[in-house]
């Protein structure tokens, strides 16, 4: 059991990304309407050397963190705020959260959003879990990545 989320090991680095580039390029015979949620808070992406430990505020409240570890970094998702002044970190951000679970199978979920937000000029931060996908866009993007989502048939519930 790991000790920061009480899951079984997966390498305690639950949740991790695990996007590939054929998630992104598969698209499927006809796009699903997807349930977003906008889940409350503003987040940090912020980036650490890849030999540094896991910080306890990396972990610490809020709704949604998540740490990834590659040979070239340790990235950190978590509440805006929480991480130590001098930390490299970008701020601003909001989160979506597809409503899940979902099976492994599917193909084409994030292009299916993926692509409507980048025609609205809409930059985004993707991170998927076992269970779903997450996007971050921008607080300032919000309601146009809530518009162009809408457009596209989604259905985005603000909590």
């Amino acid at each position: 059991m790991c000790p920061l989320s009480g899951r079984k090991w997966l390498g305690c680095l639950w949740p991790t990304v695990i996007m590939s580039g054929a998630m992104l390029a598969q698209t499927p015979t006809k796009s699903p309407h997807l349930n977003l949620r906008l889940l409350k808070g503003r987040l940090s992406v912020c980036r650490m050397d890849p030999g540094e430990r896991i910080p306890a505020w990396a972990v610490r409240g809020g709704e949604f963190t998540s740490t990834t570890r590659t040979a070239d970094e340790l990235s950190v998702v978590c509440t805006e705020g929480a991480a130590p002044k001098g930390t490299k970190c970008e701020t601003g951000w909001r989160i979506f959260k597809i409503e899940g679970p979902l099976d492994f199978a599917l193909t084409g979920i994030l292009v299916a959003v993926a692509k409507p937000l980048a025609d609205a000029g809409v930059s985004i931060f993707a991170v998927s879990t076992y269970d779903t996908d997450y996007l971050m866009a921008k607080k300032q993007n919000i309601e146009k990545a809530v518009r162009a989502l809408a457009a596209a048939g989604h259905h985005v519930k603000h909590q």
